[in-house]
């Protein structure tokens, strides 16, 4: 079989290159346009931002000559190969010569739009927007197969990275035990706010002055949200169920991954075996984890005989004490930059990086604080709520709210500290398109899961 690269240079041989549309210029965009001029076979024919010039002005930050993105039409950036930048986002999705769509806009609501535009225009997806994925990528990823489109997760991501470790792992005939990642946690985090998330992370003020920071986007990364996002992800993908409690953020380095991450009837901590955790680069008292896995991705897989647990030992793999858990690590991924892969993928190869095929885990809002009848939900990463997985099944047996509706919805009842909100909580509007799809969604995998009447609605 010939690579990716060669089967690239083979298009741009015959003048026939894939055609990518951007959709969002923000760090994850950024990168990836750092990258596409230097790939063969990859024409980026237009960007769709809410600011043309801030998206031009990541070209220029990250090495775009001018004349580059100097296209004033779609036809102009045809005939010379150049990219066109505007501000829609329906204009750049409706092109005739457009190959594949990535949004990488973050916004729930923009994804859930763009993934619906991508299958009546009949073009494929590379969803970035894990926000968007976690409400309600079971749907979409139905609804893009019925148009006959990919929608596909965005490798450099954590998500997509960890499904490519699950999918090797079972390819090579072992049982995955756990997948996930690491990252930064410590229990208070969770009530963190973007006024009190710099020093959390050790940035000065003049640092934070002098750089591109967004507080409540970093918050999302520190409070737990965009990690439960991610697992949510992952379990949806790789049909992995969460636990009950949802993440535990065990402080864990490389070598301590097989041992702690088996089930609790081998000695582990997992309540059983599939599921998804994200591991702490911190211990509970601060002091940095020995060898952590902060920037990283893992899988951890169970020996099936003993013959290949010995097969184990002679070739060098870490294990538990039993020789029977191994794991596999990447310690880092590099988001944007990797994002061609992707790409490639789907033009050369038809096939996507890691795709949602279930509903296991969701992202459910929980409140940071004592909330009052009245107030306006602030969102991931704001001062109000953060996101915490649960298995999808539970989500819906409580009618929890999703973490990626929790944004410019009010609230009808109050919801104490430390508890879920529920959709009998918030005043529903139910004339928004994210609000009827995730509902709609809720419905069918409550009718699939053969599941019964709300927990909350009995209650009430």
């Amino acid at each position: 079989m010939a690579t990716m690269f060669n089967q690239l240079k083979a298009l741009a041989e015959q003048g026939k290159p894939v055609r990518v549309g951007l959709i969002g210029a923000g760090k994850f965009g950024s990168m990836f346009l750092s990258q596409v001029p230097r790939t063969p076979g990859v024409h980026l024919l237009g960007i769709a931002d809410l600011s043309p010039q801030r998206a031009q002005q990541s070209l220029q930050r990250v090495g775009w000559k001018p004349e580059q993105y100097a296209a004033r039409s779609w036809d102009e950036a045809l005939r010379h190969g150049s990219t066109f930048v505007q501000d829609d986002a329906e204009a750049l999705i409706s092109q005739p010569q457009l190959d594949i769509v990535i949004d990488a806009t973050g916004s729930p609501a923009a994804g859930i739009r763009h993934t619906l535009l991508c299958c009546e225009h009949k073009k494929h997806i590379i969803m970035v927007n894990v926000e968007a994925d976690a409400l309600a990528g079971p749907l979409l990823a139905r609804r893009a197969a019925e148009a006959g489109i990919i929608y596909s997760m965005a490798y450099g991501d954590q998500p997509a990275l960890i499904a490519e470790m699950v999918d090797w792992a079972r390819t090579s005939g072992f049982e995955v035990v756990c997948a996930g990642k690491g990252t930064k946690y410590l229990p208070v985090y969770h009530q963190s706010t973007p006024d009190t998330v710099w020093g959390h992370y050790g940035f000065s003020e003049e640092q934070v002055a002098g750089g591109d920071f967004n507080a409540q986007m970093f918050n999302s990364f520190l409070d737990g949200t965009k990690s439960a996002l991610e697992m949510s992800a992952v379990a949806n993908a790789c049909g992995l169920r969460p636990a009950d409690a949802g993440l535990a953020f065990p402080p864990c380095g490389v070598d301590d991954l097989p041992g702690l991450l088996r089930p609790q009837s081998a000695g582990g901590i997992l309540p059983h075996s599939g599921t998804v955790e994200v591991v702490s680069s911190l211990e509970r008292d601060g002091r940095p984890v020995f060898r952590d896995l902060r920037w990283g991705v893992y899988v951890t897989f169970e020996a099936p005989t003993d013959y290949v647990r010995d097969c184990f030992a002679q070739y060098g793999l870490k294990t538990d004490a039993s020789g029977r858990y191994a794991s596999m690590y990447k310690p880092y991924h590099l988001i944007g930059l990797e994002l061609g892969y992707s790409v490639a993928n789907i033009a050369v190869r038809g096939q996507p990086t890691g795709n949602t095929l279930g509903f296991a885990g969701d992202t459910v809002a929980v409140a940071k604080r004592d909330l009052k009848p009245g107030e306006k939900l602030d969102g991931e990463g704001g001062y109000m709520v953060y996101g915490k997985l649960m298995p999808a099944a539970a989500s819906l047996n409580h009618e929890a709210l999703p973490i990626g509706l929790a944004h410019g919805i009010v609230l009808q009842r109050p919801v104490p500290a430390g508890q879920t909100v529920s959709w009998a909580d918030v005043a529903i509007d139910a004339s928004r398109e994210a609000i009827r799809v995730r509902r709609e969604m809720e419905a069918l995998f409550r009718k699939e899961m053969g599941l019964g009447e709300p927990l909350r609605s009995k209650v009430a």
